[in-house]
């Protein structure tokens, strides 16, 4: 039966004991995204939430509609899967920076190439939080863990960078200590037709606690965080003083702005990815941390041009049953 109720926040609570540990920004996002699901004017037996492993991964639990929770890094494939099967349903997929990036890298890639319609919330605490706090694919260099006693050695991958270079169709970013920037950007995912893809930065409070608290702490956020407008200059600090500028073909801090018009204007609908591309190459603490919505664009989408596909394939076949199917034009007999 289809719900036609008016639908509220704690529809889409479950009920069920939220386990993760005080303090962590997991909390955060569980609460933008249920207060969001009711904006969204979907039955719940439309929406599903398909997690991976780790702390995220538990997501589903915590949400009043249906749900799996899968294998370490497969989520991904079973979500493309589903989508394909039920093409009705919004299908939203909760994963951590070590399920998506490490294990799942290829699924994350290729699922974001692909385009399907599907919802992507990524984590990004830059540790394994669950598995008690060993370095992640997005961990900095140095960073001293459990199974990096002495500093990790390799270099990090940056998740936007990897999404926009294969043209992934939505890229955005948020943080977990800015929840009305959360809701916003969580809303335009959801308007999203295609794969759309959320960083949240996160803290994670006992095993990478601060990582981001350049962008999280309130004092500091001014000069660190740069909020992308579409259409609007790229301006930061306490009152937007700063800028971004372009000298030749890299990113200069314009420290006191007089002319608007020397600034980068920020473009998310931009066809080629170059421009968003760009920004995410900034990072803290050379430069602000853009947070927003990078790349918007529209695209075919894998599931509904499969489907029509399929359905193009039936009207077109000529063999009347399984057997002539096998046995077809494309068989021979051996003698």
């Amino acid at each position: 039966m289809i719900e036609t109720q008016k639908l509220a926040r704690k529809d889409f609570m479950s009920g069920q004991t939220v386990r993760w540990c005080p303090g962590c920004g997991d909390y955060a996002i569980l609460a933008q995204v249920q207060s969001l699901m009711p904006a969204l004017g979907i039955p719940r037996e439309k929406i599903v939430f398909i997690s991976g492993i780790g702390c995220s991964s538990r997501f589903p639990y915590y949400m009043n509609t249906y749900g799996f929770h899968t294998i370490h890094g497969r989520a991904l494939p079973i979500a493309e899967g589903l989508k394909m099967a039920n093409s009705d349903l919004q299908i939203w997929v909760i994963t951590g920076d070590g399920d998506a990036l490490s294990i799942g890298g290829n699924h994350f890639i290729h699922a974001l190439r692909k385009n399907f319609d599907l919802k992507i919330i990524m984590f990004n605490n830059e540790i394994y939080g669950l598995t008690k706090g060993q370095y992640s694919p997005t961990s900095k260099i140095g960073q001293k863990t459990k199974s990096s006693p002495f500093g990790s050695i390799e270099k990090p991958v940056h998740p936007l960078s990897l999404a926009l270079g294969v043209e992934a169709t939505f890229v955005a970013r948020t943080i977990d200590a800015d929840p009305k920037h959360m809701l916003q950007v969580f809303k335009r995912a959801s308007e999203h037709k295609g794969t759309a893809y959320v960083e949240v930065l996160q803290n994670c409070l006992i095993f990478n606690n601060g990582a981001h608290s350049f962008i999280t702490d309130k004092m500091q956020r001014p000069d660190h965080a740069l909020y992308l407008e579409h259409g609007k200059p790229l301006r930061f600090g306490p009152d937007n003083s700063k800028g971004i500028a372009l000298k030749g073909t890299s990113p200069v801090i314009v420290e006191q702005v007089v002319d608007e018009k020397e600034l980068l204007v920020h473009d998310e609908t931009h066809e080629e990815p170059t421009h968003a591309y760009f920004l995410s190459r900034m990072r803290h603490p050379e430069f602000p941390v853009p947070l927003g919505v990078f790349r918007a664009v529209k695209k075919p989408i894998y599931d509904e041009t499969m489907n029509q596909r399929i359905e193009s394939a039936k009207k077109s076949r000529t063999e009347k049953n399984f057997r002539d199917f096998m046995v077809g034009n494309n068989s021979w007999t051996m003698r």
